[in-house]
């Protein structure tokens, strides 16, 4: 007599399967770019086997602050590895905010460390930095699961929910207010966490990511990284049932080949569709140039004097981290930094109002 699947072993199993077809296009855009920082067979056979573009050194001893890394989830089978950022002079009476930072496919925590500059950037602002890192049992290509089934979706955000949680019960000192920010799957990802625990974010952020909720199967996700899709808006309030959404920061590259840009805006969209009614919105519009480094365009929309979403265009850009460090697949360093351009978004949410409970 045959035992029956639990539905968490179940869901597992669906998500490797789904995940093979849905990371083909940005796999091989992996493969396109490691090829070009690499060189030798053995290196590229390697990063084949771990499914890292370019991989990175593990992040090291760090003047001003110290990593540390571990591993949790929701039991054996949903496990993910983390590493952990945390400045000098946090303390559990004064936390720091607690950046997530979730990478994007062909990464993992260790190459996007080094991407974003993660370290140097929490060091001279202020906050601490989770990184999460997708294993290759739940997708091949380090993909975060975005899209799907509820139970695919859903154990996707609880395991990370589960990592934020364990971290901050064992650090006390990075209790203050929580922000997500993504690449690519990992963007996609951050905003699926706020509209599953908006309670729970000050503020998320997409950086050249799809829309959210805007597919279930892997052609679906496909359609809607080419900007062919959009999220089910109305569906999307009924699970909110009210519950108001963190303040958004979109940043994409307007010549991105992988994930149109299109997706940026149908996510400003939901958002702006999702606000409470009673306040008018009004919308400004800038541009922002720091250099010799790509020009932005900048879209605000507020809410009273309160910041409900910021759009950032980045002129000329494909599918990359902006300001990323060099050597690095998915990673642009002629764009502005994309991390501190961040934090000041999520600085001015704090100012602004008070924090979410973490």
């Amino acid at each position: 007599m045959s035992r029956r699947k639990s539905p968490l072993v179940s869901a597992l199993f669906k998500l490797t399967r789904a995940g093979v077809r849905q990371s083909a296009r940005i796999g091989q855009a992996a493969a396109r770019q490691g090829v070009k920082a690499g060189g030798r067979l053995a290196e590229q056979a390697g990063r084949a086997l771990s499914a890292v573009a370019t991989p990175a050194e593990a992040p090291g001893a760090v003047a001003g602050g110290r990593w540390h890394e571990g591993r949790w989830g929701l039991g054996p089978l949903a496990m993910r590895r983390w590493r952990l950022f945390i400045p000098v002079g946090a303390t559990a009476r004064k936390p720091l905010p607690l950046l997530v930072l979730l990478h994007g496919c062909a990464q993992d925590s260790a190459a996007f460390a080094t991407t974003t500059h993660a370290a140097a950037v929490a060091r001279a602002k202020g906050f601490a930095v989770l990184l999460p890192e997708q294993g290759q049992d739940a997708n091949p290509q380090r993909c975060w699961n975005w899209f799907g089934s509820e139970a695919r979706v859903g154990l996707e955000t609880q395991t990370l929910m589960a990592i934020i949680d364990h971290v901050v019960q064992a650090y006390p000192r990075v209790g203050g207010p929580l922000f997500a920010l993504g690449l690519s799957a990992g963007g996609a990802m951050a905003l699926t966490l706020a509209l599953r625990h908006p309670e729970r974010f000050c503020a998320v952020g997409s950086h050249s990511g799809a829309a959210p909720a805007s597919a279930r199967t892997p052609l679906q996700a496909g359609q809607a990284m080419r900007g062919r899709r959009s999220p089910d808006a109305d569906a999307i309030a009924l699970r909110l049932a009210g519950r108001p959404l963190p303040p958004l920061l979109l940043i994409h590259g307007d010549l991105d080949p992988v994930v149109s840009f299109d997706n940026a805006e149908a996510a400003a969209g939901l958002w702006l569709e999702l606000l409470p009614e009673g306040v008018p919105v009004k919308e400004t519009a800038g541009e922002l140039r720091r250099g010799s480094r790509r020009s932005v365009a900048r879209r605000d929309w507020k809410r009273g004097r309160h910041l409900a979403v910021r759009l950032l265009r980045v002129h000329g850009m494909g599918h990359a981290w902006s300001g990323g460090a060099a050597g690095q697949a998915f990673s642009d360093p002629s764009g502005p930094d994309a991390l501190r351009l961040a934090w000041q978004f999520f600085e001015t949410v704090m100012e602004q109002a008070p924090p979410a409970p973490v």
